[in-house]
């Protein structure tokens, strides 16, 4: 058996770096001093700043680490090779050295909200991490921007990539990389939630999962932090369901959780060296009819099995965008329409008068040199000071037009970076070399030798595909009740698997086999009175078949049993898109791996009668889809929904109560993608000729075989699917 190795010692990190969006503390706060008080964006020389960047352009905060600084932004816009990319600037000069291009692929987000997320480094390996916009995660190797290992967490997992373009970001903690967003995926999570997964930063595989309260309202943006609180590490953060959420970053185990909003939270939380925790909203609060509020949780006190730990909350400030900002002992915050308040961070009490910065605020602040910056959506840049009443502004300058702030100041090695949709700013002073203020030492974890009861195992992978007939090597590893690492793992472990024809062997290894279904096995592995579950999906090589005669969905299909049901129409057992969910109506489903490629889907599909308006059904491959759409009467090849980078479409008149079969087919050739369908009567012979053909130059090399259906306007019916390797 497999145990895990002990985490390797972080590598000693320059305190100048800024490695993820919020600072080394992750509280937007710096230690350095000779910052700049001022900058003119229009001058040259002398002006402070030192180099500009339009290649960098974009709404993401970026990061710097090693001497490089690293962002998010819109590749080839407004050309059929529209795409996201991960560019390496030199921090010094902003010139650029790699850039890392990848397509926007079976999503509804729009271009503008493209680079919405911000990327995070790992000092300790060098490593950047990056979540695209259809919820691609990248490891990208931090000097060449070769990526390293990638996880489609929207066909792996059902992660959903909405019109409203909200990408969560990455953080790094020890040996683990954490990303959520809300799901939809199989069999227990097929409901929607906001989840939260873990990935071994090297290798990718997933190491824990870990669900909120089902069906939440939105999708959601809030970036954890990681902080020790009663000596123990605890990962807080905003979700989609309205509550924040305290879990062992170790270990995914939910320790307490505190309800703020009854819709989604973007913000991130601050978290102070006694454990007090501070978080925002900008929607409807769990009671009465204010909108937003600023809250301090007793982190300290908090617990699963109490009651509430809030200490204070202030109400009508909604600050649903910006993050809170704690320098001493008040509490900064800027509502959306960029009104910054000033709080006493004992009583939640305002102090002095609030300052309106602008009409809009989307990015955070900043606290660096004393001082603090800002900048609000539309390019008004601010240096203020704190003083006893509140605030001095020391500087203040309106950006050039075309230069909107989706994204946050950062600082690092005595400059400013300031992200804007017309480019990159650097701002230091040429002359005053970087130095740093004294560092407090933070709050350290209840050393490990004090507790080595082992309270928890850990079993990984959490979740993953099996070829049918393959191996997979599974890893156990011990936790304390603080969520802990053991070096000493039980010699008393037993494994249980549900499937039949899969069994783990003496040396950890799950054995798969079967008779070319697609499975679902459940591994159990125990010590004494102490389990964990590992989750498979067991699936066997091309062809596949599914006829719904089993009278169920396919538990092993990401993204179907909660929107889909299975039923008897025409006489025959077939799977329907049902009508009921009004926020699934929409959606996509996916078969089996993300990486297959060069094969062929079909299906048969149905429109209920009596609508007075046909729906929208379709099939993936590859990451196209062929869409029979019914308002339009049309049949469409497309990969990127809301932008329609490489979309190709002919007239084809169908009708409602009649079955057709959908075929579609995609190969890789001489550097582009060459995607076929047809659609005919169920009931007649197969045309010997596509009925669209289309070619799209930056070709998606692979992607899980999968459905496509609007159902909003009527039912949808499915039978005898299939992929295959048909040429």
């Amino acid at each position: 058996m497999t145990l895990g190795a002990a985490s390797a010692s972080a590598a000693d990190i320059d305190p100048m770096d800024w490695p993820n969006w919020r600072g080394p503390q992750q509280n937007s706060c710096s230690h350095e001093t000779g910052l700049i008080e001022k900058f003119n964006p229009k001058a040259g020389d002398g002006s402070n700043v030192l180099w500009k960047s339009d290649f960098a352009a974009g709404i993401s905060t970026p990061i710097v680490m090693h001497g490089r600084l690293y962002t998010i932004v819109r590749d080839s816009p407004g050309t059929r090779k529209d795409a996201e990319k991960v560019i390496c600037l030199d921090a010094a000069n902003g010139e650029l050295i790699w850039e890392n291009i990848y397509n926007v692929f079976l999503s509804d987000v729009p271009a503008e909200r493209v680079g919405w997320s911000n990327v995070c480094g790992d000092p300790e390996t060098n490593q950047v991490y990056a979540l695209g916009a259809c919820c691609l995660l990248q490891c990208i190797d931090g000097e060449t921007g070769k990526t390293l290992w990638e996880r489609s967490l929207s066909e792996e997992y059902g992660m959903l990539s909405t019109y409203g373009g909200r990408t969560n970001s990455p953080v790094v903690f020890e040996n683990l990389v954490i990303i959520s967003g809300v799901t939809t995926g199989w069999d227990e999570t097929a409901r929607p939630a906001h989840r939260f997964f873990a990935f071994d930063k090297n290798k990718g595989d997933l190491v824990w999962i870990t669900s909120t309260r089902p069906l939440p309202e939105d999708t959601t943006y809030s970036t954890p932090t990681i902080a020790v609180i009663n000596g123990q590490q605890v990962l807080v953060t905003g979700s989609g369901d309205g509550m924040i959420h305290a879990i062992q970053p170790r270990t995914g185990k939910v320790l307490w959780q505190e309800a703020l909003s009854r819709r989604g939270i973007n913000t991130s939380v601050t978290v102070d060296d006694e454990g007090k925790v501070y978080a925002s909203h900008g929607e409807e609060n769990p009671e009465g009819t204010a909108m937003g509020a600023v809250v301090r949780i007793d982190g300290e006190f908090a617990s699963i099995d109490s009651a509430s730990a809030q200490q204070w909350r202030t109400e009508e400030l909604t600050v649903g965008k910006s993050s809170p900002l704690k320098v001493k002992n008040r509490i900064y915050v800027v509502e959306d329409s960029s009104r910054l308040h000033i709080l006493d961070s004992e009583t939640g009490e305002e102090i002095g008068k609030p300052l309106k910065l602008g009409t809009a605020m989307r990015g955070s602040l900043l606290y660096a040199d004393g001082k603090i910056y800002a900048c609000t959506a539309t390019g008004y840049f601010y240096v203020l000071k704190p003083s006893e009443d509140g605030v001095e502004t020391l500087f203040k300058v309106r950006l050039p037009s075309g230069h909107d702030v989706g994204g946050s100041p950062i600082v690092s090695h005595g400059r400013i970076y300031l992200p804007t949709t017309g480019g990159l700013f650097c701002l230091g002073n040429k002359d005053v070399e970087p130095s740093m203020g004294p560092i407090e030492p933070s709050a350290s974890e209840i050393p490990v030798s004090e507790n080595l009861q082992v309270a928890q195992l850990q079993l990984i992978p959490a979740e993953a595909i099996v070829r049918q007939g393959s191996t997979l090597p599974l890893q156990v590893i011990a936790f304390n009740s603080l969520g802990q690492r053991l070096d000493s793992q039980p010699t008393d472990l037993t494994f249980d698997v549900t499937v039949d024809g899969g069994t783990v062997d003496s040396d950890g290894l799950f054995h798969s086999s079967g008779d070319h279904a697609h499975q679902a096995a459940i591994i159990t592995v125990r010590s004494g009175s102490i389990s964990q579950q590992a989750r498979l999906r067991v699936i066997p090589d091309l062809p596949w078949m599914f006829d719904f005669s089993s009278g169920e969905v396919p538990v092993t299909w990401i993204g179907a049993r909660y929107r889909h049901e299975a039923r008897v129409i025409d006489g025959n057992p077939a799977m329907v898109k049902i009508t009921t969910i009004p926020k699934g109506t929409r959606s996509q489903t996916w078969m089996g791996p993300a990486d297959l490629s060069d094969y062929t889907v079909t299906a048969d599909v149905k429109a209920a009668a009596g609508a007075s308006k046909l729906p929208d059904i379709g099939l993936i491959n590859g990451r196209y889809t062929l869409d029979l759409m019914g308002e339009s009467q049309q049949l469409q090849i497309r990969t990127w929904t809301a932008q329609l980078r490489m979309a190709k479409s002919v007239p084809l008149q169908w009708q409602a109560d009649t079955w057709y079969t959908l075929k579609v087919q995609t190969k890789v050739e001489n550097g582009e993608a060459i995607v076929r369908g047809k659609v005919w009567p169920r009931d007649q012979t197969e045309p010997s000729e596509w009925t669209l053909t289309a070619t799209d130059e930056a070709p998606n090399h692979q992607g899980s075989p999968g459905l496509f259906g609007n159902a909003t306007n009527a039912e949808i019916f499915i039978d005898n699917v299939s992929a295959s390797r048909e040429r």
